[in-house]
């Protein structure tokens, strides 16, 4: 029996072509929405039409970017069916973002239950195509009326979804990433664990650098030593070096991305050792140019596993493993992706029906 109330559109829009989705410029009939009121926690929850907010120009959002976000998909099965990949861990960082920024939690059922069932009223947006899945955006935003500096009394969590389309669309090819030396994405202490809009904000400057000069993506550096790998544009990023994988560790500054977790867990369960520690720009670089690094590549939930081919970091350029895919790169993207889309038996509970 669904939990929340349901209000139906009576004005659906026209479906996309699923061969031309893109990602992030159509979004479905419906969103889910919920308040928070100081005293009364979160209430009224409901999936209704997708339409604009109403929000008065002095909305605390607006000037103090007190929000989180979340990112995850509905995959559809070759036998029609539609499902979450591990939810609940979403639910979990959601909450974990939240209490960084003063935001009240929201029970990880009530989070998955108002995901499920909105995915359910849009089902038929999921589309077919191979690749192609059903982006879902949870958020949360600060909506009190006031300038000041303090943590909102009230809140708005609110859930969209997006068809979008293959990622890799013309086959998957390794990137070229440039390290940033300049400007930082985190330090401790700060927001860098958190999805909140404002770590985003702070990175488009180094990208666009990054783009200008020919590079898909940013590698970033620790924001104090300016010395330690830390993430890759909005993925998480790991590394074959002498037969073992090394990933940053999740110290304050990383994002403890859920396809990162996936994947530690399954290159574990494949006898390969993983190292979550400090890595340096120097050590990886030396380790590429000695033939130490075998592969490289990064993780999230849009791209799933994104193979780097180059890297460059000052007057230092190499090429990772002769800028072809590597042999764990496509057997973890293979693996999740199977898991994902109904091709691989799913042993590990990771996958939620809708």
């Amino acid at each position: 029996m669904a939990k929340y109330p349901v209000t139906r559109t009576t004005t659906p829009k026209e479906r996309p072509d699923e061969n031309n989705l893109g990602f992030g410029k159509k979004f479905t009939d419906h969103m889910f929405l919920m308040n928070y009121t100081e005293g009364q926690g979160w209430h009224d929850g409901r999936i209704v039409p997708y339409a604009p907010f109403e929000l008065d120009p002095a909305c605390m959002v607006f000037h103090y970017a007190q929000e989180i976000f979340e990112g995850m998909k509905a995959y559809r099965t070759a036998d029609g069916t539609v499902q979450l990949f591990r939810p609940v861990e979403n639910a979990r960082r959601i909450n974990a973002s939240g209490e960084r920024m003063c935001i009240p939690p929201i029970p990880e059922e009530d989070f998955v239950d108002a995901v499920k069932e909105l995915v359910a009223v849009d089902e038929d947006w999921v589309p077919h195509a191979p690749g192609t899945s059903l982006y879902i955006r949870p958020f949360i935003i600060a909506s009190d009326v006031a300038l000041g500096v303090h943590a909102s009394k009230t809140y708005i969590f609110c859930v969209i979804c997006s068809p979008s389309g293959s990622y890799y669309a013309g086959g998957m090819s390794p990137v070229k990433i440039y390290v940033e030396n300049d400007d930082v994405r985190a330090v401790r202490g700060g927001t860098g664990f958190t999805k909140c809009g404002g770590n985003y904000a702070g990175s488009i400057r180094a990208a666009e650098k990054a783009e200008k000069a020919g590079y898909s993506q940013v590698l970033w550096l620790d924001g104090v030593e300016r010395k330690y790998i830390e993430e890759v544009g909005a993925m998480n990023v790991m590394f074959k070096i002498g037969g073992k994988v090394v990933t940053p560790a999740l110290n304050g500054t990383v994002l403890p991305g859920i396809t990162r977790k996936s994947c530690i867990e399954l290159i574990r369960s494949w006898g390969i050792e993983v190292e979550e520690r400090l890595l340096s720009a120097k050590e990886l670089f030396d380790a590429a140019e000695s033939g130490l690094l075998e592969e490289a590549w990064g993780t999230g939930t849009a791209a799933v596993v994104s193979p780097i081919g180059e890297m460059k970091w000052n007057d230092r350029e190499v090429v990772v493993n002769g800028g072809q895919i590597g042999q764990i790169t496509q057997k973890l993207y293979d693996e999740l992706t199977g898991i994902q889309w109904g091709r691989v038996e799913d042993t590990r509970g990771w996958i939620v029906k809708v």
